[in-house]
């Protein structure tokens, strides 16, 4: 059990300026007047922040699905970074999409600064929303969610912003992103007590909640039609087995050495064709795992060449994808794709990939999962971890083999 009365901030600095800051706006708020929740049946618009990378958003697709439930009628409207637009336009059940680019998010020049940021949520006033819920636990987010003027504001503040919400709802560390996503959304509407504490749920119970639509559009369909051209004459009982490199974080990523082993296990034992995918900043781990493949091998090299939607397009028709704990991973998750995630500093029951058709590959350490992903410990910086340095091929081999067998060795790569 979590201590409830502890800000979950790894870095003691951080966590101390974030408590005096919730301290001052505890003050603040005391002076303020007393709100009510808005009945249920009264709700008519909605605003949900999720600001943060892919798989974030997709781990949030079962909280969409619980807030588009209990609210049929109500508008929603979904703000996320400019990364997940194409993606987020995507989800069924939200009525519309807008960006925000935080600066402590984007990873590229072109965020928006404070003042911007408050003056995009100010615009919201005019919406008059009736409910707002922040699905990540971060002052920053909730702090810009409170001048959107809702009726009644709901999140975590496990990180800080608590003083802000009228509905501070305790995030369980124990339980999977998703599971607090759900009960974040029951609590905002009533069903239950935001501050009481819930049985650990982890990814299992994730896996198998309802979660909202993710549809590919056939403009990705087709997009992926022609990466793929090179599949389209392969034997149909020949696999396509795709390789995600890279994981955003060099905290979280697996030697591409190692994926090359694999990789030649599949073309080797299997007799697959390879599909590798990852972003232009993997070019220099897609061309080690081509150059450490048996020859001949069919390899489609698709490393900074798909948006996301034609990334979720292109994994729908792979038979197998094997993946770092990264946004991709949860993305064929989502499109129906078994997984094999090799999983280090991060914990798996609360970050897995939502799917039951999927085999996780960590070891045991003492010091693991630590999930300090953003303040990784300074003895696993500059190098590859040891709990993901000890994760030999053979394991993730193992569980790729298991998988395929499971499906029977039907492959994918010929249907939409």
């Amino acid at each position: 059990m979590w201590n409830r009365g502890v800000l979950q901030i790894a870095d003691p600095r951080e966590r101390a300026a974030v408590a005096a800051a919730d301290a001052a706006l505890r003050l603040a708020r005391l002076a303020a007047r007393r709100r009510s929740r808005p009945a249920a049946g009264t709700i008519r618009r909605i605003l949900v922040l999720r600001l943060e990378r892919i798989g974030d958003l997709l781990m949030s697709l079962p909280a969409l699905h619980a807030l588009r439930e209990r609210a049929p009628h109500a508008v929603i409207d979904l703000v996320v970074g400019r990364w997940n637009q194409s993606l987020a336009r995507q989800v069924a059940g939200i009525d519309s999409v807008e960006t925000m680019d935080a600066p402590w998010l984007a990873r590229e020049p072109g965020s928006a600064g404070w003042p911007a940021l408050r003056r995009q949520a100010r615009n919201w006033r005019t919406r008059h929303y009736d409910l707002a819920i922040n699905l990540e636990g971060d002052i920053r987010s909730t702090f810009v969610m409170s001048h959107a003027g809702a009726r009644w504001c709901a999140g975590f503040g496990m990180a800080g912003g608590g003083p802000l919400l009228d509905e501070d709802v305790l995030f369980d560390p124990g339980s999977h992103t998703a599971v607090n996503g759900v009960r974040l959304v029951r609590a905002a509407l009533g069903e239950i007590a935001g501050r009481q504490a819930w049985p650990a749920e982890g990814l299992d119970a994730a896996a198998r909640l309802p979660r909202a639509a993710l549809t590919i559009p056939p403009s990705a369909r087709e997009e992926a039609g022609t990466l793929l051209a090179a599949a389209a004459g392969l034997p149909r009982e020949r696999p396509l087995v795709g390789l995600h490199l890279g994981a955003g974080r060099a905290i979280k990523e697996w030697p591409a050495s190692r994926m090359a082993d694999v990789g030649a296990w599949a073309v080797r034992e299997r007799g697959a064709a390879l599909v590798l995918t990852g972003s232009a900043s993997d070019r220099a781990a897609a061309d080690e795992v081509r150059r450490r493949l048996p020859q001949p091998a069919t390899v489609i090299d698709l490393v900074g060449a798909a948006d996301l939607p034609a990334l979720a397009a292109v994994l729908s028709r792979l038979s197998l994808v094997v993946t770092p704990d990264t946004g991709p991973m949860h993305l064929a998750a989502v499109v129906g794709t078994p997984v094999v995630a090799v999983f280090g500093p991060s914990s798996p029951d609360r970050w897995g990939p939502l799917s039951l058709d999927c085999r996780i590959v960590r070891i045991d350490l003492p010091c693991s999962p630590c999930n300090r992903i953003r303040n990784p410990p300074a003895r696993c910086q500059g190098q590859t971890p040891d709990c993901l340095a000890g994760i030999p091929a053979a394991q993730v081999i193992a569980a790729a083999a298991e998988l395929l067998q499971a499906a029977g060795g039907r492959p994918r790569h010929g249907a939409d």
